[in-house]
């Protein structure tokens, strides 16, 4: 970059790399030269999406319009469905949006904002990009550790960044410990809950109510449609928080951010229970196989509460990736996460995950030689 350009970039930008996505499965195929390939690297729904989201994303034929920019069709149905107010409502394309209109709306130059070691890549990327300084706290078991949190706290600290189920670890937090969290910090610190696995806990005392915005109005919770629902392509998500935090977050919100089809989408998506307890069934018994694999074949695991499972690949994870990679399985290398050693597999179909299996054998005969 020339010195012209250097000087007046946005200083939080020049010490950032873009975010790497998980590698898509046509490439891999012409790069590897095999055919189908098997993608189980970005937490995607196995089963597709919902029926109902189909039927009615089919049907549109007003797609010259440009959509609602106010989403308002949306939002009064996310109101309706959890029994809040609309004006509580904040729609982002996928809920990383969410976590960029807070970075925007609470973070400049001089503050600090807080999130865990092992947590999802786009926080510090989004606090750094605001010119704001990350203060990233050591995991406990591979979770976060909120007592360090809160040692953590600076005058300084404006935003706290926590997800539950925490992707690429999977560990959770209860609702208990996340109430006793927000009765220890400053009212005026505002905490992301980030809830994008949401519809895979199964136990209601890790099931972040909205209603607890009521007690802590500092709190934003926010939930995806890209996993359970399907439509990951769609990028689409929203949060639900204070009417007064609501306000400012649409304040940055770009207009026209959720296309009309994710909206149409999301609409029937929200409450096709049908095909959010099929995604959750497939799930459950996919992480009970393969957790029962890695036991016998000796690779320790973290528990995992979302549609992933991350294990101890016993060598560098980059070599390990690249084995399976060979195999025509596209995993996930956590060496960015700082886990050297991890690979993170997304439960795929019955087929899917038992290729996978043979593979992992394969792998585990290989390491032993």
């Amino acid at each position: 970059m020339s010195n012209f350009l250097k000087d007046r970039v946005n200083k939080g930008v020049l010490g950032l790399k873009p975010y790497e996505p998980g590698k898509p499965i046509e490439e891999t195929e012409k790069e590897i030269g095999l055919e189908n390939v098997i993608k189980l690297a970005s937490n995607e729904n196995p089963i597709g999406m919902s029926p109902r989201a189909l039927k009615v994303i089919s049907s549109m034929d007003d797609l010259n319009r440009y959509p609602d920019g106010n989403a308002s069709a949306f939002k009064n149905k996310v109101a309706s469905v959890f029994n809040v107010k609309s004006s509580m409502v904040t729609v982002g394309n996928g809920s990383n949006d969410i976590i960029e209109f807070i970075a925007k709306c609470f973070l400049s130059n001089g503050d600090t904002a807080i999130y865990s070691k092992h947590g999802f890549a786009i926080y510090p990327l989004a606090i750094k990009a605001s010119g704001a300084e990350p203060i990233k706290v050591d995991a406990l078991d591979w979770g976060h550790d909120l007592n360090a949190m809160i040692s953590s706290i600076q005058d300084t600290t404006k935003v706290i960044f926590i997800a539950s189920p925490n992707n690429p670890t999977g560990t959770i937090l209860s609702v208990e410990k996340i109430k006793d969290f927000l009765t220890k910090i400053p009212s005026n610190i505002v905490v992301l809950i980030d809830q994008a696995y949401f519809e895979y806990i199964e136990d209601e005392s890790y099931k972040v109510p909205f209603s607890l915005i009521e007690e802590f109005p500092n709190l934003i919770i926010s939930r995806s449609f890209s996993k359970a629902h399907g439509l990951a392509a769609f990028r689409l998500g929203f949060s639900v928080s204070s009417e007064e935090i609501a306000d400012y977050l649409n304040r940055v919100r770009q207009p026209f951010n959720a296309n009309s089809l994710a909206l149409a989408a999301g609409i029937e998506a929200i409450d096709d229970e049908e095909h959010i307890s099929a995604s959750v069934e497939i799930n459950r018994e996919g992480l009970q196989n393969i957790k029962k694999k890695f036991r016998e074949l000796g690779f320790d695991f973290i528990e995992s509460f979302g549609n992933f499972i991350s294990f101890d690949s016993k060598s560098d994870s980059d070599k390990s990736f690249d084995f399976f990679l060979k195999k025509g399985i596209i995993l996930r290398s956590l060496k960015v996460y700082e886990m050297p050693n991890h690979l993170r597999v997304s439960i795929g179909t019955k087929e899917e995950m038992q290729q996978f299996i043979i593979t992992l054998e394969e792998y585990a005969r290989s390491i032993k030689e």
